[in-house]
């Protein structure tokens, strides 16, 4: 069914949690394993922690840009992709800072949380590099902290991207939320915005699942394949 929907759609957008990116061996945030079950989020991603804890969260940041240097795109990225290249989808708007759908090829994306890939004064906002960030160092400029461009806890959400996502959406026949646990707003009033039909992947139901017309249960990778090869059978006949 869920081929059908996309197949016979004009648009389709995807909008993506960390869930997708498990299976490149990244942890997600509200899991039994997740980030956030292990520290307080506020305590080493928000405003506060750049600005009075920054040891605490210079540690953080760099854990998880170290853990990105070993991951690669899975099958959920590279399917999405090839989705994106065929036509079939539209967007891929994403609540992840990883990169990983844009190392996987897709183009036209928006990035909800910023992302680990750029770098800036926290004071001047300078441009910087990653390497600097990691080794410590001051800005180049005015000697204030760096840190990544994401999107803190505290901090107002980047409006380029979510217009871009929210007008995506309700203009499209098909939603597919995957790997999200649609728990944080504004992410959470995403599905609301479009009168197409709302496809629901991930490993476990979301609270809001009842909005969904369809709930596909499983890892995003998996799910997403057995998809695809509907997909691919369709379009061979």
């Amino acid at each position: 069914m869920a081929a059908a929907f996309i197949l016979h759609a004009g648009t389709v957008c995807v909008l993506t949690g960390a869930g997708i990116s498990t299976e490149s061996n990244l942890p997600d945030f509200r899991s039994s394993s997740g980030w956030w079950r292990k520290i307080d989020p506020k305590t080493v991603a928000s405003v506060e922690a750049l600005t009075n804890e920054y040891e605490l969260f210079h540690s953080f940041y760099s854990a998880r840009i170290t853990a990105l240097k070993q991951a690669e795109p899975n099958n959920g990225h590279d399917i999405l992709a090839a989705w994106e290249a065929g036509e079939l989808v539209q967007l891929t708007a994403t609540q992840n800072v990883d990169g990983l759908h844009q190392r996987a090829g897709s183009q036209k994306t928006a990035e909800l949380h910023g992302s680990l890939a750029s770098f800036s004064c926290s004071v001047c906002h300078e441009s910087a590099g990653k390497d600097a960030f990691l080794e410590g160092v001051g800005c180049r400029v005015c000697g204030g902290n760096l840190r990544p461009d994401v999107v803190l806890f505290g901090e107002p959400l980047p409006q380029e991207a979510w217009e871009k996502t929210f007008e995506a959406v309700r203009n499209a026949d098909v939603l597919i939320v995957i790997g999200t646990s649609l728990e944080v707003a504004p992410a959470n009033q995403i599905p609301r915005q479009t009168r197409g039909r709302k496809i629901y992947i991930n490993k476990d139901r979301a609270g809001t699942w009842e909005d969904f017309d369809l709930i596909l249960t499983g890892s995003a990778g998996s799910v997403l394949k057995q998809i695809d090869f509907w997909i691919q059978a369709v379009k061979q006949k």
